[in-house]
């Protein structure tokens, strides 16, 4: 399984961080391979690209607010692949998050 996703909460801080780490603990933990995109405070950080986002069998969106590049995931949207969600969601239950995530994919 490989999951994208994309972290982004309104201040730009703590909870984009901290939904970008509890969604690749729980990945890891089930030997998922996974990459997720920051657009924090900082800027756009872990910058997916087009062929990560292809290749991924999902994309998770923990997002608060409308973010840069969101045209990148359209044919995934279309799929029916993406999963969005607040990243407050993510963090409190990130292994609910990720066995929503998998089953867009069965």
């Amino acid at each position: 399984m490989k999951i994208v996703g994309v972290t982004a909460c309104i201040t730009g801080v703590a909870h984009t961080y901290m939904a970008q780490e509890a969604i690749e603990q729980e990945c890891k933990r089930r030997g998922y391979e996974v990459k997720v995109e920051t657009q924090g405070g900082m800027g756009i950080d872990n910058e997916l690209s087009e062929e990560e986002i292809t290749e991924a069998d999902v994309v998770i969106m923990a997002v608060a607010i409308g973010i840069e590049g969101e045209e990148r995931f359209e044919e995934k949207d279309d799929a029916g692949k993406i999963l969005t969600l607040n990243p407050a969601e993510v963090i409190r239950n990130p292994a609910a998050v990720i066995d929503k995530a998998v089953s867009l994919v069965k």
